[in-house]
């Protein structure tokens, strides 16, 4: 069996063995193919090959790296010529395994613009929009390669790659490294793997630190507000009239009150969030069949809480409903708000804080994920909020693993992953002259 010894010496090996390959001196050499596009990339994020020089000034592409830079993000562009040395076909898979590092790719291939991404980084769909939004017929590599960065950079996940940074750039594009003896390559390895380790390390505490604070805030008002339906309830369980099935439902929701509170007093990351409201949406169940038993009507049927605010209680119908400029789906809603629907009028929805202000949860980010998924279970949410931001953010595995407490493993954005990557994700383009190209499609 081989020893985690041995496995951090071949780790350290294959790293060593990546910098002597990226720090190999190539003062004078002009870029030919796939191979010089990664090497730079591996040194800054944008890369313009000798052969597309005209198409932005050098001073455009330094600033749209320095923007980049400035963000921390794992974002890659590239500007090459449309000849021989850059076939479309799988042009983004080998770009992609040639660099090793997850991120969100941008190729600007002669007039034709596309993009690819790890989904870890960003959904198929977020670059698909992106992508669409920013293409224009005719227009000038540095306008659209602007567009694009600026509004991808906002929404994209991870951070950059520590190997940013430790190089200059010259004109071309092309990273000029120092001569170094093997010695000095062998330390900067081991400082480099240790420092790659902790800054990711980092990177995701600060990252669970503020998603946990915001998930505070909305998890202690829900329970707040089932501690309060249980007042108003004012059942005792002594009263004329109460059975050992009412006795039952009241205990089995103050037992889901109590089970809240202990896991939230416990919560240490995002994901765990989820059992809370998982308690909370079994309380209300309680509380509603309860209320039936008490006015003698029909036992509900077990559905999931109202879409809109889960705190309505549980679904009683589906109504079609249609997100800002998404398609329409059929989702559960209280009696309340399938009126306001039938009457054309916009129901309550369940708002929390963004840096935009106040927005319904489907609208804000991933820190809200494991909240939504403890009422509507990972299976059913994806369906109730395709379209919406907070929906795209659960096709991603980082999503999953985290935010919304699955199984799924994956590299964060930046990372060294060489060609361990899902190949999907930057399948064959379709680039085309004069702007007619594959538009992020996967």
């Amino acid at each position: 069996m081989r020893t985690r010894a041995t496995s951090t010496g071949s780790a350290l090996g294959g790293l060593i063995l990546l910098l002597l390959l990226v720090l190999a001196p190539t003062a004078g050499a002009r870029a030919t193919g796939v191979s010089d596009a990664a090497a730079a990339l591996k040194q800054g994020p944008v890369y313009v090959d000798p052969g597309a020089a005209g198409q932005i000034s050098t001073a455009d592409a330094k600033a749209l790296a320095q923007k980049i830079k400035d963000a921390d993000k794992p974002l890659f562009v590239a500007v090459l010529p449309a000849n021989a040395q850059f076939p479309p076909e799988d042009l983004f898979q080998n770009l992609r395994t040639q660099t090793g590092i997850t991120g969100l790719y941008a190729i600007r291939l002669g007039d034709g613009f596309d993009a690819r991404a790890d989904r870890s980084v960003m959904s198929r769909d977020a670059v698909n929009n992106l992508v669409t939004s920013v293409r224009q017929p005719g227009a000038d590599a540095a306008t659209e390669l602007n567009n694009f960065v600026d509004q991808a950079l906002p929404v994209m996940r991870g951070s950059a790659p520590a190997s940013w940074g430790t190089a200059g750039t010259n004109d071309s594009g092309v990273p000029v490294a120092g001569l170094v003896t093997l010695g000095a390559v062998v330390v900067a390895g081991g400082a480099g793997a240790y420092a790659v380790v902790r800054r990711n390390r980092l990177r995701k505490e600060a990252e669970e630190r503020a998603a946990l604070d915001r998930l505070r805030v909305v998890v202690d008002e829900d329970i707040t507000a089932f501690g309060e339906e249980l007042e108003r309830l004012d059942f005792h369980p002594a009263e004329r009239g109460a059975d050992d099935a009412m006795r039952g439902d009241y205990e089995r929701a103050l037992d889901s009150y109590d089970r809240a509170k202990s896991l939230m007093g416990a919560v240490t990351r995002p994901h765990e969030v989820r059992g809370v409201t998982q308690a909370l949406e079994d309380g209300r169940f309680s509380l509603a069949a309860l209320a039936a038993r008490r006015e003698s009507r029909p036992l509900p049927e077990r559905r999931p809480p109202c879409f809109f605010d889960p705190r309505h209680g549980p679904s009683t119908t589906d109504r079609t409903w249609s997100p800002p400029a998404g398609s329409a789906r059929e989702v559960p809603v209280c009696a309340a708000d399938a009126a306001r629907l039938d009457d054309g009028l916009d129901p309550v929805a369940r708002t929390v804080d963004t840096d935009s202000g106040r927005r319904p949860y489907w609208e804000a980010g991933p820190a809200y994920g494991p909240w939504a998924g403890g009422y509507f279970g990972g299976g059913m949410l994806p369906g109730l909020l395709v379209g919406t931001m907070l929906g795209s953010m659960l096709s991603t595995p980082a999503y999953a693993s985290e935010y919304g407490g699955g199984d799924f493993q994956d590299f964060q954005g930046g990372d060294f992953s060489g060609a361990d990557f899902s190949s999907g994700d930057f399948g064959s383009s379709d680039f085309g002259g004069g702007g007619d190209f594959g538009g992020g499609g996967f």
